[in-house]
């Protein structure tokens, strides 16, 4: 379901969102690359003081590559969730308005269809607003709390859960690896607030000039076309590069094989 909103939600008239939540990020030296003398490598103190972690909100739109990033020291939902209401309110308003005469059960349906992709899926209400938006997060319960869900709906948001240990789905997780190896690389933040304003910058850099991310592409086709040429074996889940040659059987055979005594 979720690979279907990254290729036809956009299509449809649905702007596709992701969420995520990056860290906690310590106040440590990382490791990266720097330019130096011949000779003379930059080097790091071996010791560090543990002065406290940032974790940072993200939400991500792939179509466009915009990005949206707030650091924050500690994420419960009393901080998440109003971050999340003022970021999509203002997404919603940068959005074209509703179809005020969308067909009641086209609506439905649409919403029907999208919601159908849950794992533990409610019945829908009536009169639903039009569907504007998917929103693709994790499983976390402070992502599934009823009023959180509600305000969702109410907006026309449809929230996409991933799977257990289907974080690959998200495509927040590669955003925030780039953004947090072009923020740390190479640092000893000694505050968290450090942290916090290093990966905001280097948001905004990013927004200057976004790389839209494109769901399968190129790669992906590769795998399938690997993938059908293997050669299932059965037992197990091993496979070959190539058909294994297997005798051809003549009608005698055949014969002498159903003549054959088995008891």
């Amino acid at each position: 379901m979720i690979e279907q909103a990254y290729r036809l939600g956009e299509s449809l008239g649905l702007s596709v969102w992701n969420e995520d939540e990056a860290g906690p990020f310590q106040t440590i030296p990382y490791a990266g690359y720097a330019w130096r003398p011949e000779g003379e490598p930059r080097r790091q103190s071996q010791e560090y003081v543990r002065n406290g972690t940032a974790k940072i909100l993200t939400l991500f739109h792939p179509s466009t590559g915009q990005v949206r990033v707030k650091g924050v020291l500690t994420c419960p939902n009393a901080v998440f969730h109003p971050w999340l209401k003022q970021e999509v309110s203002a997404i919603l308003t940068e959005l074209p308005p509703p179809v005020d005469d969308m067909d009641a059960e086209i609506n439905q349906a649409l919403w029907a269809y999208w919601y159908a992709g849950l794992e533990h899926p409610l019945p829908l209400p009536d009169g639903l607003p039009t569907l504007r938006m998917l929103l693709i997060w994790d499983n976390l319960a402070g992502h599934k709390t009823l009023s959180m869900v509600d305000w969702l709906i109410e907006r026309g948001i449809m929230p996409l859960y991933t799977p257990l240990g289907g974080s690959w789905l998200n495509m927040a997780e590669p955003i925030q690896r780039i953004l947090k190896r072009r923020a740390l690389d190479g640092q000893h933040p000694s505050q968290p607030g450090e942290i916090i304003s290093w990966f905001e910058q280097v948001a905004q850099a990013w927004n200057r000039d976004p790389t839209p991310f494109q769901w399968g592409g190129k790669r992906a086709t590769r795998r399938v076309r690997s993938r059908q040429r293997r050669h299932a074996l059965g037992g197990s889940g091993a496979y070959t590069r190539r058909a294994v040659q297997r005798p051809r059987r003549t009608l005698i055979d055949k014969w002498r094989h159903s003549c054959k005594m088995t008891h």
